[in-house]
């Protein structure tokens, strides 16, 4: 049974992320402000701004997957901005790897989400 969308386990994933990148992106350089800094911070918030979407949306099954599948390719737009990050010097590889670690499991449970969608859908 689904309660809120604030239960879900992959939305706490994908909050936990963005919490922990805006953390670390506070130690970015300056002249990153408007690049890799709001870039890295706006795609990982957006994993749950579609996950919320898709959420309000869960009784359309092709609306909802559309969604999910929103929220999928900003967790991966994410990824690529880690990738700079590491290697602009900016993080480590041990963040690196954990950032991306996470990123993954979130990613698979996206996936089975748009694999699953009747599994999230509203009980009528």
């Amino acid at each position: 049974m689904i309660g809120t969308l604030r239960d879900l386990e992959v939305y706490k994933l994908a909050q936990e992320q963005a919490m922990d990148i805006f953390e670390i992106s506070k130690s970015f350089p300056k002249e990153e402000k408007y690049s890799l800094t709001d870039q890295i911070r706006r795609s990982s918030r957006s994993v749950c701004a579609n996950l919320g979407e898709a959420y309000r949306k869960r009784q359309y099954p092709a609306h909802f997957i559309s969604k999910v599948s929103d929220a999928d390719m900003e967790n991966t737009e994410t990824q690529v901005w880690f990738d700079f990050a590491y290697k602009c010097k900016y993080i480590n590889i041990e963040i690196h790897k954990s950032l991306v670690q996470r990123s993954q499991s979130i990613g698979r449970i996206l996936n089975h989400m748009m694999n699953h969608p009747e599994k999230f859908q509203r009980k009528k």
